[in-house]
């Protein structure tokens, strides 16, 4: 593949010297510095798939899992409404 790539002039410094110091021509040292510093993105291919072993939730009849958010609401509030309770008693003493 033939492409245009500007290079900063610290990275074309470096490929000058790796031409130099290893015979290799731009395009070689190109490619090759390009391989080792990419070779870690490449994905894991000898790695075991993620697997979850779900256990019930064992919720209590009439309980909707997917509306459990409103029961936090709701103890939330007796818990901000607690508070609210024991600071006005004691500022009304």
């Amino acid at each position: 593949m033939r492409t245009t790539v500007t290079l900063d002039p610290d990275v074309a410094q470096l490929l000058q010297l790796a031409t130099q110091g290893s015979g290799q021509s731009f395009k070689e040292a190109l490619n090759d510095g390009l391989r080792r510093g990419l070779a870690h993105l490449s994905p894991a291919s000898a790695a075991e798939p993620f697997v979850v072993d779900a256990l019930p939730l064992g919720l209590r009849a009439g309980l909707d899992p997917a509306r459990l958010h409103e029961v936090a609401d709701e103890l939330e509030a007796e818990a901000f409404a607690a508070t609210t309770r024991q600071l006005r008693a004691r500022f009304e003493k």
